[in-house]
């Protein structure tokens, strides 16, 4: 069993989203006291304050992988210069009721892809702004904002030659910061 247990929580539903993808090859990069898995966010309900005493059985997932995992690698598209809907809706629900936060103490990392010259740098922001009300240590440097073109992966689906070297520098700091702040 790995010594660090690590949830991957993905802003996109699309298959083939690059974000997705970027999860999946990125993951590869870290050592093997490390495992990660991708947490399943698109079956949760919109979130609804009067529902925090019933939570819905995805809710009570999404909170258990969140509580068992020693750290999380958040990797998000940008939609219309912030986070999707369906991320904030997951990060509400594991946040609430008030006081029993799945999230609170987890060391995070954040990442991002899109095809604009500046990837994903502004929804990472306002995610940073989100994740610092739920007391999440978050890994500030290297900030990571990847643009998703040609070479991005490789024609296996891992990190490419060209961005190797800056992910796995990404990976090497995250890996380092989750063995800080591991509870």
């Amino acid at each position: 069993m790995n010594k660090y247990q690590i949830a991957v929580i993905v802003g996109s539903l699309r298959h083939d989203s690059f974000n997705r993808k970027l999860a999946s090859a990125v993951v590869k990069l870290a050592p093997s006291e490390f495992s990660f898995k991708q947490v399943q966010i698109g079956d949760l309900p919109l979130y609804n304050q009067d529902d925090d005493a019933h939570q819905a059985e995805s809710v009570k997932r999404l909170k258990n992988e969140i509580k068992s995992a020693q750290g999380i690698l958040f990797v998000t598209p940008e939609y219309n210069r912030s986070i999707p809907g369906v991320l904030k809706n997951a990060i509400d629900h594991a946040s609430r009721p008030y006081g029993q936060s799945a999230w609170a103490g987890k060391p995070a990392g954040v990442l991002g892809a899109s095809p604009g010259a500046t990837g994903t740098a502004m929804a990472q922001q306002h995610l940073r702004n989100i994740l610092a009300t739920l007391d999440m240590p978050t890994l500030g440097q290297p900030e990571a904002f990847i643009q998703a073109k040609d070479g991005l992966f490789d024609e296996h689906g891992n990190i490419g030659s060209s961005s190797k070297q800056f992910l796995q520098n990404w990976m090497d700091q995250y890996v380092a910061w989750v063995k800080k702040h591991a509870a």
